[in-house]
């Protein structure tokens, strides 16, 4: 083979890698260990609990979730990765474990809240109130 050959080949390996990966990362699931989709939400959802929720959003989420929920927020268009859409039938569809482990742990644009919010409670609060943006 000449070496104009062995580029060209090597080229063509590696950019059909990077489109692979790229592509996979994209279209991949988030995966949730199954302990979190089985977790039940413990907090409890009052007027105070409520308040305490709404005010955590404001101050954490609403940049790149938006006011409602639709992922319109002030930041979203910054994003790598589409700001997640409340308002969804996937979205909704998770278990409370899965919105409490993505909402702890975070992934790409979205980030960890187990330091940022460290109580279980006030982020299983969180997770209350984006059910009510629907």
């Amino acid at each position: 083979m000449k070496p104009v050959n062995n580029i060209l080949s090597l080229t063509l390996l590696i950019t059909s890698f990077v489109f692979f990966s790229f592509s996979t990362l994209i279209t991949s699931d988030w995966e949730v260990p199954g302990k979190y989709k089985k977790m039940e939400n413990t907090a409890e959802f009052d007027s105070e609990g409520k308040a305490v929720a709404k005010q955590l959003y404001s101050k954490h989420c609403k940049s790149c979730h938006g006011k409602t929920g639709l992922g319109d927020g002030s930041k979203a268009a910054e994003l790598d990765t589409p700001s997640g859409d409340f308002s969804t039938a996937e979205f909704q569809s998770q278990s409370d474990g899965e919105l409490f482990y993505k909402t702890t742990f975070g992934r790409d644009d979205m980030p960890a809240y187990e330091k940022k919010i460290p109580s279980d409670e006030d982020r299983w609060l969180l997770v209350h109130y984006m059910r009510t943006l629907k």
